[in-house]
């Protein structure tokens, strides 16, 4: 089974980044491997159980997952894909934003467990690396550099 870990400082506060990481209907005007984005059953994007329709970019077909936790208290997102294009299986994945006090930044922590094919798992973890990567990225492009 591969396991992926990805964490970087993120050049924004807690509140913005957490915003970014909830606003799942926005991602596909940021992060370029993503289309479009949206809530697939109807449900509040922020309840637990609602399904997030991701469309990939430069025909890489569509995504699927299924929201498993969604924390304000401790600012975590825990959710499992359903369908992706790729030959995966029991995705589960987590999203964790930590303050770090002395700057006013914050830390972001992301990993990941999922079944992949033996010759196809050092593919598969550099695609959900550069996923989290970019979404980083992209926090720290909207809100600035360090300074």
């Amino acid at each position: 089974m591969a396991r992926v870990y990805v964490s970087a400082v993120m050049h924004a506060t807690l509140e913005q980044a957490w915003e970014m990481l909830r606003d799942f209907g926005d991602l596909g005007n940021y992060h370029p491997f993503f289309e479009k984005s949206y809530i697939e059953d109807g449900l509040a994007p922020d309840q637990v159980g609602c399904v997030r329709h991701f469309t990939v970019r430069d025909g890489g077909g569509t995504l699927r997952e299924r929201l498993l936790e969604l924390s304000d208290l401790d600012h975590r997102c825990t959710y499992e894909i359903l369908h992706i294009d790729a030959d995966w299986r029991n995705y589960v994945a987590q999203m964790h934003l930590l303050p770090i006090t002395e700057t006013g930044q914050c830390f972001g922590e992301w990993w990941a467990t999922f079944d992949v094919p033996a010759d196809q798992e050092a593919e598969a973890i550099k695609r959900v690396e550069d996923t989290f990567r970019i979404f980083f990225q992209c926090v720290n492009e909207r809100f600035g550099k360090e300074k």
